[in-house]
């Protein structure tokens, strides 16, 4: 039963990071005005900086559900 949980965790853990790094990427492309050009964050160099940050953050979240001992 361990097992499976895992390998559900890992799974579900790496479905979110994924999220996380295309969001990320939403939120960058959104702050330098060159997609998605409605809401408040267009052309706000701020959500570059935000995008940015979660998407590293996503990146470390696939790494760590990817490689843990389990």
């Amino acid at each position: 039963m361990r097992r499976a949980f895992n390998l559900v965790m890992r799974i579900v853990s790496s479905l979110l990071g994924l999220l996380m790094v295309f969001m990320g990427c939403v939120w960058m492309l959104q702050g330098l005005n060159i997609a998605f050009r409605v809401g408040f964050m267009v052309g706000d160099r701020q959500w570059v900086a935000w995008g940015a940050l979660l998407a590293l953050v996503g990146l470390c979240q696939l790494v760590w559900s990817n490689t843990r001992q389990g």
